[in-house]
């Protein structure tokens, strides 16, 4: 019996995959190709209107499997499916879907599965509310040598553009003995990079009993044995505190890389996103970081067009832009997301106002984000060897501590270890090099 998984959209998402696999994987399924499986789980996102109109257009292409194969199982699960109306707008277009199963409840999976197989009817369970963490779930990781460990489960900000509170729930935190297993586990078996996960990881503890914080759990993970490399995914600029700064400045494995999503350089439109500081604490938290982590890259977020957004709004992000010099930026058009207060704004940009705003954006980045990684030319950095390049298949590709893909050549034998890269070329995407030496470590 074989399964396939399809995944759309965060980090997140996919770490609930690896955990999906690891449920069926449990029940006796082994990965195949999706012409070939027996069950196929389509993991959705719902952040973004394209997202959601690529999985409609997955489901539709099922049928056709379906017809060939009445036996097979497919269901539909994540943030899409959290929704109750679209949960149900999916089983009355969609009859060939025979199991929705929301955020809340992915541990249910084999029990939902076997129902659906026991009765032949579709099997939906939405829970609205989160419940109890669940530890201890299996799960089949992705890659040998890197991980997604989980700190903190849903969202508290309410940012006035973001459905993500509305279908991940309140914000709960793992607690740290549990990360800490989970990390050594990983660590026992080959992992050398974590990568914390939490829809804002600097909120982490502030629901436990105990005094700990993001900072503190930092610091306990930087003391694990063996493990090369820590990363971490997202963080907010309004709990970027002076202490985590300092941690991470004195800590030997935390990566130099920090992603700080800004998502306007307007004050009006900060606040009407309800995002909690202004441009200029913003700015302030850059420099601290710049000062206290020399050679540190600065990543971010944009939302071009946000409800209101005048052209001397837009001129505010684009000096932000300029001033900050982000190492690279993820931009995006604004994109409505029914429940949330935004789509209710008055106001909203026209698509022809957001695509113009976007190619500025986008132009001025692209020049910051070249002229940023032709600094490095000449210099020798530090790669983990994640596989073959995703541009280039006779090439390698892998990471800097500052998040940089460089593309190299090299044997396979040095995927999942550390090589010094000489970088011979910088491209606004990534770098080119050459392996100095074979590396070690992995």
């Amino acid at each position: 019996m074989k399964y396939f998984i399809e995944t759309w959209g965060c980090q997140m998402n996919e770490r609930d995959t690896e955990t999906i696999a690891g449920l069926l994987e449990e029940m006796g399924y082994s990965p195949g190709k999706k012409d070939e499986a027996d069950v196929i789980i389509l993991n959705t996102c719902c952040v973004r209107e394209k997202a959601e109109q690529k999985v409609y257009g997955e489901i539709g292409h099922l049928r056709h499997l379906k017809s060939k194969n009445p036996n097979l199982v497919i269901g539909i699960c994540g943030c899409m499916a959290q929704q109750e109306e679209v949960a149900e707008k999916m089983r009355q277009r969609f009859p060939h879907i025979d199991l929705i199963f929301g955020t809340h409840n992915i541990h249910q999976l084999p029990r939902l599965l076997e129902r659906a197989r026991k009765f032949n009817e579709v099997q939906v369970e939405i829970w609205e509310r989160e419940g109890e963490i669940i530890e201890h779930l299996p799960a089949r990781r992705a890659d040998k040598f890197k991980a997604y460990v989980s700190v903190t489960y849903g969202c508290n900000n309410f940012c006035t553009y973001c459905i993500v509170p509305y279908v991940r729930g309140r914000e709960r935190s793992r607690l740290p003995e549990d990360i800490l297993k989970e990390i050594k586990d990983l660590v026992e078996q080959g992992t050398v990079e974590v990568m914390l996960l939490g829809q804002n990881v600097n909120s982490y503890g502030k629901d436990l009993d105990k005094e700990i914080d993001f900072a503190d759990l930092l610091q306990m993970v930087d003391e694990v044995k063996g493990l090369r490399r820590i990363r971490y995914m997202t963080s907010h600029p309004r709990d970027f505190t002076d202490k985590l700064i300092a941690t991470i400045a004195a800590s030997d494995h935390v990566c130099e890389h920090f992603h700080l999503p800004v998502q306007a350089g307007s004050n009006d439109v900060l606040q009407k996103m309800n995002r909690g500081y202004t441009r200029e604490q913003y700015m302030e938290l850059v420099e601290k970081i710049r000062r206290q982590v020399p050679g540190a890259s600065i990543t971010t977020d944009i939302i071009v067009g946000f409800p209101g957004e005048t052209e001397e709004d837009f001129q505010d992000t684009l000096d932000l832009v300029k001033k900050v010099q982000f190492d690279a930026a993820f931009t995006f058009l604004y994109s409505p997301r029914k429940g949330t207060v935004a789509a209710k704004m008055p106001d909203q940009i026209p698509d022809e106002v957001k695509k113009e705003r976007f190619q500025r954006l986008l132009e001025l980045q692209n020049s910051i984000s070249l002229a940023s990684n032709k600094r490095l030319v000449g210099s020798t950095v530090e790669v983990l060897v994640e596989g073959k390049s995703k541009t280039n298949p006779h090439k390698l590709s892998g990471r800097t501590r500052t998040n940089k893909v460089v593309i190299f050549e090299g044997p396979e034998e040095i995927i999942g270890k550390f090589v010094p890269i000489k970088i011979t070329e910088a491209k606004t995407w990534n770098l080119e090099g050459n392996v100095e030496h074979q590396g070690e470590g992995g």
